[in-house]
């Protein structure tokens, strides 16, 4: 991208501002910096990024490197949605060719292009894209569904106990790793060291690439055991999709869906209990029926989605965007989360959006996420099971005192601790429940008497004598009601059904 803000003082645009400027800490031409001591509030910036330069805007990642983030909402639909003028082939972005990006560029694991469907274009991408949804069209959703009532069984057996958790730590950060593992068809492979690894691995520490080699083994180990014996799984139907990808491509394929299932998915189910646990009207409209944990999620989706940006789309050609002019070769950030509380869509942030899906939260085009059904999938049956196993769940500190990891790309709750009453543990195979079912009474009609115990006895036993008793020993005459009261009985009869007795 090559912004030339022109300047009306005839100063150098690509001058930094005097000291003492409030804008004073930009970077050339005054541009925002999306890094650094600027980007400690990036949804603050985005905002006065759009009072500034509206739905398009210039800004700078790390390096100085120049860059525009799309922020408004139709604006980021029309770039994803087209891909004629805009693609994902970082191999034409202007300044990596010039060499300004180097190789070790925080955002290089971003950037850097790869022989996936995610980068790839045209004929390609149909190739690739076409063995991973054609892949994902075998899950038996029904099937999942019951392993996460039972990994979110086994995984709130672990603590349910104590009284207090973290939800993030022993709960978010697992179950989508769980669930990934049996959808891959490698269940035996999930448990902690998997998930510390990915976890390790998303964060970039210093140890990410051993992290990276560990879980790339185990994916390379499960594609070569699907070659040689297919089963019915994700990752022998990808092997034996007739797009014949290579052992190669089927691994890095694995890798791909396993980690943005994986990292979107966690952030989903922080950001939906958060919000349970922080917000009382929004646990009261759940409580109350006003809304499903479905609907919540889809909320949580408009208000904070998993990822904030995708980085990145490269225009193929000199074009315009949201008033701006777009040169080929310029990169574009994907703003979803600036894109979501655009205010020509939402005009009212508090007004719910509940059964909305036009969110920007798994993108949209070509390369639109193809996974979202598990991710949604996932949290709404995770975190309803969680809510019925513990229905007085509390936030064990004050809401201020969260800690969020944020980057450019996403916003990663650290911790949720929770308070609850202790639990007995559960059987993992029983539907999730906080109470017994009480035993239920036997089926009666409007208008008759419910039975009586001595109603269902059986006649005297048998007498020894052999002579029949005499007929007229027990006259039925004084039995009945005297005749003025009958209407009185049926009466009592219809209160005592109405009020459930």
């Amino acid at each position: 991208m090559t912004p030339e803000p022109q300047s009306l003082t005839g100063a150098d645009p690509t001058a930094g501002p005097p000291p003492g400027c409030p804008a004073h800490g930009r970077g050339p031409g005054g541009l925002h910096r999306l890094y650094g001591p600027e980007a400690e509030d990036l949804e603050g910036l985005y905002e006065q990024l759009r009072e500034e330069h509206g739905p398009v805007a210039p800004v700078l990642l790390h390096d100085d490197v120049p860059m525009w983030i799309v922020l408004g909402h139709a604006e980021n639909l029309h770039m994803v949605g087209t891909p004629s003028h805009f693609c994902r082939d970082s191999r034409i972005w202007t300044p990596q060719i010039e060499g300004m990006v180097k190789p070790d560029h925080p955002m290089m694991p971003h950037i850097a292009w790869a022989p996936i469907c995610s980068y790839a274009e045209g004929d390609e991408h149909l190739r690739l894209r076409g063995a991973v949804t054609g892949a994902m069209s075998t899950i038996n959703y029904r099937a999942i569904r019951r392993h996460i009532n039972r990994y979110t069984q086994r995984l709130v057996n672990e603590f349910c106990e104590q009284g207090d958790a973290d939800l993030i730590a022993q709960f978010a950060e697992h179950l989508p790793m769980a669930i990934m593992c049996e959808i891959f068809g490698m269940p035996e492979e999930y448990d902690d060291r998997l998930v510390q690894a990915a976890r390790d691995l998303l964060k970039g520490t210093e140890t990410a690439n051993a992290s990276q080699a560990y879980v790339m083994g185990v994916l390379q180990g499960l594609a070569a055991r699907r070659r040689e014996q297919p089963e019915d799984d994700f990752a022998s139907h990808l092997v034996l999709h007739p797009a014949k990808l290579t052992d190669d491509e089927v691994t890095t394929h694995l890798w791909l869906v396993l980690l943005a299932a994986y990292e979107a998915t966690v952030n989903l189910i922080g950001n939906v209990l958060r919000a349970v646990l922080t917000n009382p009207g929004f646990r009261a409209q759940l409580n109350g029926g006003q809304m499903t944990v479905p609907q919540a999620v889809e909320q949580s989706l408009w208000d904070e989605p998993p990822f904030s940006t995708v980085f990145a789309y490269y225009a193929k050609q000199d074009t315009e965007l949201g008033g701006q002019r777009i040169r080929k070769g310029d990169g574009l950030l994907f703003g979803i989360a600036p894109g979501n509380v655009d205010p020509r869509v939402r005009p009212d942030l508090e007004a719910n959006m509940r059964g909305n899906r036009s969110h920007l939260a798994f993108g949209g085009g070509p390369h639109e996420c193809p996974g979202q059904d598990i991710a949604r999938g996932i949290a709404d049956t995770g975190v309803d099971a969680l809510l019925m196993r513990l229905p007085d769940v509390q936030l064990d500190c004050d809401e201020d005192e969260l800690e969020w990891r944020q980057s450019i790309s996403s916003r990663h709750l650290v911790e949720l601790p929770v308070r609850f009453a202790p639990k007995p543990q559960q059987d993992i195979m029983q539907q999730p429940g906080h109470a017994p079912v009480p035993q239920q009474r036997p089926g009666w009609q409007v208008g008759t008497e419910r039975p009586q115990p001595a109603a269902v006895e059986p006649q005297p036993q048998p007498q020894p004598q052999p002579q029949p008793q005499p007929q007229p020993a027990a006259p039925p005459q004084p039995a009945p009601t005297p005749e003025p009261a009958r209407p009185m009985g049926a009466w009592r009869r219809l209160l005592r059904w109405w009020r459930g007795y």
